[in-house]
Parts: structure tokens; C-alpha cells; sequence
């Protein structure tokens, strides 16, 4: 497809300059772009990549004389990161996934679809499933029995959604994801070392001999709308009640939600998060990469945690954290300082003691 620069700037709520009804095909960074791109250039430091490349179109930085830069046209944005959302919306066109369902889909014959729906090949839609308006579903996922989905959802490649998952509208899953399978909760006959453990903690505890019996999960997952989950995700569904992800969280690739979780609305868990059983997860939270919470705790609304945070205890709203176990980003920071200094620390108290021997040490 092709786009008029007036096009794309209208869609960016933005304002274009030259020749606007030059046409782009795509979007490319400024020193690779052709001549049929749209080049990326947001920044001053672009600008040499510009001589370099052939675009003769771009999106361009605020007060940037993009004549001076040999542009026939330009888009200026007051937000360039902000642009690139509906840029790279705009520019998508998604899996393509024909209209209808594909004669290769297996679906039950008491599942309801949606009008405009459309199903890709060796998909697999269980018993009772509810499949919304202009959903599309990609090759090898899998929907299993009483599942609902809302309108206009995206479900990629190879994507499992489980028994009894509720899931809003305008949902995206991507490839690989895991929603509803069992969760990770197990239990010995009598009470187990780990139990002991957390009752005497800071002693050790004798090894007895114990197998590990399932609990199982008679729950579901209950998603809200606009939610995306990554590549690989994998969302556990509840023991007893719903796990929960709330309106417009995203989920990135590779993270772990355990059962009986409850995470709020605009929520970021970024890859590689891991969430353990019953913790609640309140609204606007970013947690970084590989940051790990324990179970049955909360996190407060508007909590940030830095990659490779460890929250352990409860973190009261809106604080900033960082570090293993969780602390203020500032004190992390100054304590972090602190360890770096101890060797020469130590070396001084080597020194002091040779110096000024102490009451009964030798010289």
C-alpha cells in the first residue's frame, strides 16, 4: 500500500509541510530509506543519516528546516515518540489471517462466531466457545471449551486460550502465549519443609520425606478490554476464584502470572516479570524487566519497579523501587554506592590496625 504524506500527518494529528500528496510505501531509518520511504528522523542527531539515505520524505523534530536537509516533504510531531504509536499502527497491516474460517479449522459445532470473523487454518475452537464480531484468529491456536472472546480481537500464531477464560474486547495475543492452564500449587500430607521453613526462618530445617500432591484449578482467567499479552506469556488461571488482568494492561513476552493473581487497569509488566500465586497488583504499575514478587503480597497503585527489582513485601502506593529485596530507588542507589566502597573500606581498617594496634592484637 501507499500513503500520502497529508494522510499519515492527519492520522498523527501532526503537520505536514512541502509536498504533502508525495506517496511512501513504508518506513525506514533515515540512512537506510529509499526513496519510496518515509524516513524516521525525530531527533537532530538524524539529520546526517538523511544525506545518507535517499528518503525524500520524513518525520522531522520540532523547528527542524527540513529543506536545509534535501526534503521534498515533512511531518512535524510534538511528541516523536508518541508519533511512532500511530505511525506504526498505521503501517501495519497484521497477520494475514482470509475473511471466513478456514476449511482446515476445526470448530464445534455449539460454538458461536462472530460476525466478520475470521479463522486461519488447524485452528481449534472447543464446546460452547464464544467467539465475538471481527475477531481474527491465526493458524494452530486453540480455544478450549466455554471460552468467550469480545469483538475485534487478535489472536496470532500457535496461541493457547483455555476452559472458561473470559477475555474483553480489542484483545491482542501473541504467538505462543498460554492463558488458563493450571496453576503451579501443590501440597504434602503433612506440613512440608518449605512451611517450616517460613515459620523458623534463619534456621535450617530437617529434610523428611514427602510427595507433592496437585491442587487443582477450578477457576478461570478474566481479562478486561484493550489487553495485550506477549509471545510465550503465560497466565495461570485460579484455584478456586478468577485470575484477573484489568483493562488496558499490556504483558510483554516471556511472563510469568501466577494463580489467583489480580492485576489492575494500565498496568506494564514488562518481559520477563514473574508474579507468584494470590499477590494483587494495583492500578498504573510498571514493572520492569525480570522483576520477580513473591506471593500473597501487594504492590499499591502507581508503583514503579526498576529491571530486576525482587519485591518480597508489601509496596505502599506510588513508590519508585529498585534493588534485591525492593527499597527506595534513592536508597538502593546511595547503598549501592556503599557496597562499591567497602574493599576500600576494609583496606583503610587493615591500615588503622597496623597503625594503632588495639588491646590485646599483635603488632
Amino acid at each position: 500500500m501507499s500513503y500520502k504524506i497529508k494522510d499519515i500527518a492527519a492520522a498523527l494529528n501532526a503537520e505536514a509541510f512541502g509536498a504533502v500528496d508525495l506517496l511512501v510505501t513504508g518506513a525506514a531509518e533515515p540512512a537506510d530509506a529509499s526513496a519510496d520511504d518515509l524516513a524516521i528522523a525525530m531527533k537532530p542527531e538524524y539529520a546526517d543519516g538523511l544525506a545518507k539515505g535517499q528518503a525524500r520524505a520524513a518525520i522531522v523534530w520540532a523547528e527542524a528546516d527540513w529543506q536545509s536537509l534535501g526534503l521534498e516533504a515533512a511531518i512535524v510531531v510534538p511528541r516523536p515518540r508518541y508519533a511512532m504509536s500511530g505511525l506504526t499502527k498505521l503501517l501495519d497491516p497484521g497477520p494475514e489471517i482470509a475473511p471466513g474460517i478456514h476449511p482446515a479449522a476445526i470448530i464445534d459445532p455449539t460454538a458461536k462466531i462472530g460476525e466478520g470473523a475470521a479463522i486461519g487454518p488447524l485452528v481449534v475452537i472447543g464446546a460452547r466457545v464464544e467467539i465475538g464480531a471481527r475477531v481474527r484468529i491465526a493458524n494452530h491456536a486453540s480455544i478450549a471449551e466455554d471460552a468467550c472472546i469480545g469483538d475485534d480481537a487478535l489472536i496470532h500464531a500457535g496461541a493457547r486460550i483455555g476452559a472458561r477464560v473470559m477475555i474483553g474486547d480489542r484483545f491482542i495475543c501473541q504467538p505462543g502465549a498460554v492463558i488458563g492452564g493450571d496453576g503451579f500449587s501443590y501440597v504434602t500430607p503433612d506440613k512440608s519443609r518449605v512451611e517450616e521453613a517460613r515459620a523458623a526462618i534463619g534456621s535450617d530445617v530437617a529434610a523428611k520425606n514427602a510427595s507433592w500432591t496437585r491442587i487443582h484449578s477450578l477457576g478461570t482467567v478474566e481479562i478486561g478490554d484493550d489487553v495485550e499479552v506477549g509471545a510465550n506469556a503465560a497466565i495461570d488461571r485460579g484455584t478456586i476464584r478468577a485470575t484477573r488482568i484489568g483493562n488496558r494492561s499490556k504483558v510483554d513476552s516471556l511472563v510469568m502470572i501466577g494463580h489467583n493473581v489480580e492485576v489492575g487497569e494500565d498496568t506494564l509488566l514488562c518481559g520477563l516479570v514473574g508474579i507468584a500465586g494470590s499477590t494483587k497488583i494495583g492500578n498504573r504499575v510498571v514493572l520492569g524487566g525480570q522483576v520477580g514478587v513473591t506471593d500473597n503480597t501487594t504492590v499499591g497503585d502507581d508503583v514503579v519497579a526498576g529491571g530486576g527489582t525482587k519485591i518480597l513485601s508489601k509496596i505502599p502506593a506510588g513508590r519508585i523501587v529498585l534493588g534485591f529485596p525492593a527499597m527506595k530507588m534513592d536508597q538502593y542507589i546511595t547503598a549501592s554506592q556503599n557496597w562499591r566502597r567497602l574493599p576500600r573500606l576494609f583496606a583503610d581498617v587493615r591500615a588503622l590496625k597496623k597503625a594503632v594496634p588495639l588491646d590485646g592484637e599483635d603488632d
